[in-house]
């Protein structure tokens, strides 16, 4: 069959209907008929997380959109203020809670004056004084016109921004949900646990 042209099928009087099924099977379906593109990944992932920033330990890109479906913590962080030692709780939130799907996040900003050392100074000052796992970014800035995007977002949702280190966003499932807290609220607050688990309890 691959060797019959339109015309020579013309000829030997197969109607229209036939000499369109005999060229799809002999040449396969016409180039405009070809599949539509897929979906990109970005359409699942909620606005709020299409962001990419790096890794504190590497400086290597990640994407937020790794986290799509989880409930996520947004902290902005400093080593030499009154409220570091909320890392140790930050870290217990996420051992205990990662596997519900619960992320924490953290931002280390000198906005405030109290983290004036290098990304990798920080890192080593996370893992060696509070065993610190969760994912930690590069220092950036979190709030004014230089604030970055996920943080002026944040602010933009909830009406609040930071106003010391340690402020909290908890962001729900499906990405839209949003909650503040000021950095006085104690990750192993009864309260800010409940909270937490009523996210995660929630669908996405």
């Amino acid at each position: 069959m691959k060797h019959l042209h339109a015309s020579r099928l013309s000829r030997i009087g197969w109607p229209a209907w036939a000499l369109a099924g005999a060229l799809t099977v002999a040449f396969g379906p016409a180039q405009a008929q070809t599949a539509p593109a897929p979906t990109p990944a970005s359409a699942a992932c909620p606005a709020l997380l299409q962001q990419r920033f790096d890794r504190l330990q590497d400086e290597k890109p990640q994407s937020l959109c790794q986290y799509s479906g989880k409930v996520v913590l947004v902290v902005n962080t400093a080593s030499f203020c009154g409220f570091t030692k909320q890392y140790e709780g930050l870290e217990a939130l996420h051992a205990k809670y990662q596997s519900q799907g619960l992320v924490v996040l953290g931002f280390p900003s000198n906005d405030f004056s109290q983290e004036s050392g290098s990304n990798q100074a920080i890192a080593e000052f996370c893992e060696n004084t509070f065993g610190v796992k969760f994912p930690m970014f590069t220092k950036s800035v979190v709030i004014g016109r230089e604030a970055n995007p996920l943080f002026k977002q944040l602010a933009e949702r909830t009406g609040e921004r930071p106003r010391w280190n340690f402020h909290k966003y908890l962001i729900g499932r499906d990405g839209q949900t949003v909650r503040s807290y000021p950095s006085g609220v104690d990750p192993k607050s009864p309260n800010f646990v409940k909270d937490i688990e009523k996210f995660l309890s929630a669908k996405s």
